[in-house]
Formats: structure tokens, sequence, C-alpha cells
């Protein structure tokens, strides 16, 4: 019986992403993994009743030998269907945004085709991942890690073209001063100028110290604490790379960071800054 009871819900799994992706990353993907789950898909979920954590299981096996095989593609499928049957593991999201933006972002061969994927783990994180856990400060540390080091990087080759697309989606909120849909608040951004210095909004670092910020501001165990200053205080330093007024900020960031985690490489860090800023 129990057998059964797997076939049935791989072969629902299947049939259930073929609703919800309708395509195989491979080529030209439209990236729509952040779109609501459609009404098969909930009907398939719903009707799991007592067994959604079995279902919950089977997939994240599935998952783990797709992505021990590099099948990234097929892993980007299945693991949407996590998120609808475990919407409160922050975990669920993290695993799944990461592998649309970081893993089958770079199987695509043009800059265009890489940005969907980038765009569509960055709007799984914003949109979906923190309206249920508005609170996880893991996820706010994904979102804010995905600005700094992917699209505001340069190890991406297609990281200009993310600049770019990302620069339109400001100025136009700018243009019409409706922040709504990139979930970005006009008074937490002045927060964040007055805070570390003007900010141009248009660039993903900004991005990165917004989200950053919000997740410190829920942030209560020492090493959520930690790694979301980390994130703050990098940004900060790739920032005054080319404006130093920026420094003053930086610096004070890696000492709050340095009091809350005394660790000596940060210690050696800060001198360094220091010396090599004049500060």
């Amino acid at each position: 019986m129990k057998k059964a009871i797997v076939i049935v819900l791989l072969f629902a799994c299947a049939g259930g992403a073929w609703w919800i992706q309708r395509g195989d990353g491979r080529s030209h993907a439209s990236a729509t993994h952040t779109a609501a789950p459609s009404p098969a898909a909930e009907m398939i979920v719903a009707g799991l009743g007592g067994f959604r954590g079995i279902a919950s299981e089977v997939v994240w096996f599935r998952a783990d030998r797709l992505q021990s095989e590099g099948r990234y593609g097929e892993l980007a499928q299945l693991a949407t269907w996590l998120t609808y049957l475990e919407p409160h593991t922050p975990e669920v999201w993290a695993y799944t945004a990461w592998n649309l933006a970081f893993n089958v972002s770079v199987m695509m061969a043009t800059p265009e085709d890489r940005w969907r994927w980038v765009s569509a783990g960055l709007r799984l994180l914003r949109d979906d991942g923190l309206s249920f856990n508005p609170a996880n400060p893991e996820l706010y540390r994904e979102l804010a890690w995905l600005f700094l080091f992917k699209m505001g990087g340069g190890l991406d080759k297609a990281a200009d073209y993310y600049k770019s697309e990302w620069k339109k989606q400001i100025e136009a909120a700018q243009m019409s001063g409706n922040w709504t849909a990139l979930k970005m608040e006009p008074e937490k951004m002045k927060a964040v100028d007055d805070a570390y210095g003007k900010q141009d909004w248009t660039h993903p670092y900004a991005s990165a110290l917004y989200w950053g910020r919000e997740g410190l501001s829920v942030a209560t165990k020492l090493e959520h604490r930690h790694e979301l200053r980390q994130i703050i205080y990098q940004t900060l330093m790739m920032e005054t790379r080319s404006d130093p007024s920026f420094a003053v900020a930086t610096l004070r960031e890696m000492e709050a960071t340095y009091r809350e985690y005394q660790h000596p490489g940060l210690l050696d860090l800060i001198n360094h800054f220091r010396r090599q800023h004049g500060l």
C-alpha cells in the first residue's frame, strides 16, 4: 500500500510540475516560478492530506538526487513543489531560489535568459518566501547576498546585464513613485541613506543594504546577526572602492560587527581598513 502511495505521489508531482512549469529550463526558459500555484497544483497538494509529509520527503529525496547529478533544469521544476508542500520552511525557499539564480542561470547561453532565472530566484525569495516567513533572517540574508554577489558582483559574465535590467525596474518605480512591486518602502530607503550615506538606488548594492538591514531588524541569534552585518559591511566596502566617502560608515559597521562577534580575523580586517583609509 505504501509503495502504491509513493508511486501515486511521484506521478502527481510530475504531472503537477507540467502545469506549473511547462518547460524544462534548458532553453529560453520562461522562469515563471514565482507565479501562484495553478488550480491543478492546489488540488493535488490539498488532496494529499496526511500524506503531505511523505510527499515532501519523496520530493526532497528526488531533488537531492537531481542536484548530485547536476540536473538543475529538472531540479528547478521539482523544487517548486517543495515551496507548495512546505511554505513555512525557510530552507525550502533558500534552496530553490539558490538553484534558480545560481545554478540554473549559468546553464543559459544568453544574458537575457540568465536574467530570467536570476530574476525568478529574486522574486521567489522576496515576493513569496518572505510573505510566508516575514520574520526569518535567513531569507533576508539570501536576498541581500543575491543582490551583493550575483547581481552586484563581477564574477558572473552577465552581471552588467543584470545591473541594467535592475536599473530599469528601479527607474520605473522612481518615476511612478510606486515601490509596491519591488516590496520596498521609501521611508526605509531613506533610513538606509541616513545610516550609510546617499545610495545610488539603481545599483544592486543599495538593495543589498536595504534587505540586509531588514534582516538585521528581525535577527535575534548571534550567527544570523553576524551574517547580516557581514553582508552590510562587505557591501559598504565595495561602495568605498568607488567612493571613499563611504569609508566612515564601513568602519562603523565593521566595528559594530566586532562588538557582537569578536573574531581575531575581523579585528585584523578593521585595522587594515583603518590604515588603508587613514581612519
